[in-house]
């Protein structure tokens, strides 16, 4: 065999490894670069300190491995660290996109967003769920998509809603459970109590002493599936000021958060051709 030959194939073999290894990191970078600009250009059209808490599944690792995201302490750190820096005269837009995660975490952003001393607005594009539910909670404004949703707040404990294990012991009776289960009844009322407290410290000034309590009750005690969704009428309904001026960069945003490529072309669409339309 050719010394040359065999080196150039050696060559080549390499550098497909490399490009195998580097490309989906080097699209990870391209897509971070997209998305800096676009929130510099929104926070100069909205004067505001612009801040993203979007889980979605993306393809970053080798060979566009998927890695799924919720709320987590690394989050709260993140997200405080910018609500910090952030400037106190100035307003503050949180875009959300999150199936949930970690009570701890969520409080941690929400406490740190009500505090800051200028508006605060919570931009839901698409679902802001559980613990996204309970950050909107402690701005100013929630802004929605007509479409998007937010969920109940109620805590759960592993696989199990807190009000359904106090409901199971309630109606078996405590003389007919284990002691396991007892102790997850008792760990259930403590999440419930706290999780409800907070809530309404979080709603107290902005909707008053009542319809405080009322909304804590309601958004904890188990009345929906911990997935059920609550849309932007329903949210109205129940007595949450929501508005629905999502600005059009967010969407642009969204668009800049990948899915892996293997499950791309799930759902496309063609853009009406308007222009054409408008031709003589």
């Amino acid at each position: 065999m050719d010394p040359l030959s065999g080196f150039f194939g050696s060559l080549i073999w390499w550098l497909f490894f490399l490009y195998l290894l580097l490309w989906p990191q080097m699209q990870f970078k391209s897509l971070q670069i997209s998305r800096a600009k676009l929130l510099q250009r929104l926070s100069r059209k909205r004067n505001s300190t612009v801040i993203t808490l979007i889980h979605r599944q993306e393809s970053v690792g080798l060979f566009g491995i998927p890695f799924y995201k919720f709320i987590s302490v690394e989050d709260s750190e993140e997200v405080l660290r910018a609500i910090r820096m952030a400037p106190k005269d100035k307003p503050i837009d949180l875009i959300i996109h999150t199936p949930g995660g970690l009570v701890l975490a969520a409080t941690q952003i929400a406490k740190a967003l009500n505090d800051h001393p200028a508006e605060t607005r919570v931009i839901v594009p698409h679902y802001a769920m559980s613990g996204g539910t309970l950050i909107a909670l402690a701005a100013d404004k929630i802004i929605m998509d007509p479409h998007a949703v937010l969920g109940p707040v109620d805590p759960q404990l592993g696989q199990y809603p807190a009000p359904s294990i106090i409901k199971a012991v309630e109606q078996k009776g405590v003389d007919k459970v284990d002691d396991q289960t007892l102790i997850l009844a008792d760990v259930s009322k403590k999440a419930l109590r706290q999780v409800r407290e907070f809530i309404y410290s979080l709603l107290r000034d902005k909707y008053g002493d009542e319809k405080a309590r009322e909304l804590a009750e309601v958004l904890t005690e188990g009345r929906w599936t911990h997935d059920y969704p609550i849309t932007v009428e329903h949210a109205r309904e129940l007595g949450l000021h929501v508005e629905t001026e999502v600005p059009s960069e967010v969407y642009t945003l969204m668009e800049l958060y990948k899915q892996p490529m293997k499950n791309r072309g799930t759902v496309e669409f063609m853009p009406y051709p308007v222009k054409q339309e408008n031709r003589r």
